[in-house]
């Protein structure tokens, strides 16, 4: 199955999406909830336009990229920067000066904080109630 990579950035005013390899996929919103929805749209659009390309065809998966300040603050509402720091190992602080913007991780740490995200999403994958 073919991946289609979004990125998800924030401006000072919104979040917005786009996709990396396909010409005219884009979305924004004032949320990142938002901007995901406008992207579906606008994936819509181009399909109905006849616009989508036929090497994607409809096998395809959307992989999220996200700035780190993006990625923070959309999970502030179900992660802590407690609860972050436990899975990373990187320190509340540091973590809250990621998700304001005033600093930007190191490519290890942002390395660090995927790679705790994607371990979390395996463990959860495997729970069975």
């Amino acid at each position: 199955m073919k991946q289609v990579k979004v990125i998800i950035e924030r401006s000072e005013d919104a979040f917005w999406a786009y996709a990396e390899q396909v010409e005219g996929v884009s979305g924004g919103g004032d949320t990142v909830e938002e901007a995901k929805h406008s992207l579906m749209e606008s994936i819509e659009l181009q399909k109905e336009l006849d616009n989508w390309p036929k090497s994607l065809g409809k096998n395809y998966t959307l992989v999220f990229k996200f700035d780190t300040e993006s990625l923070l603050n959309y999970f502030k509402g179900v992660f802590t920067h407690a609860a972050f720091e436990r899975i990373t190992g990187i320190n509340q602080k540091q973590l809250q000066h990621y998700a304001s913007g005033h600093r930007k991780p190191r490519p290890v740490q942002a390395k660090k904080i995927e790679a705790a995200l994607h371990k979390l999403g395996n463990e959860l994958i495997a729970v069975e109630l």
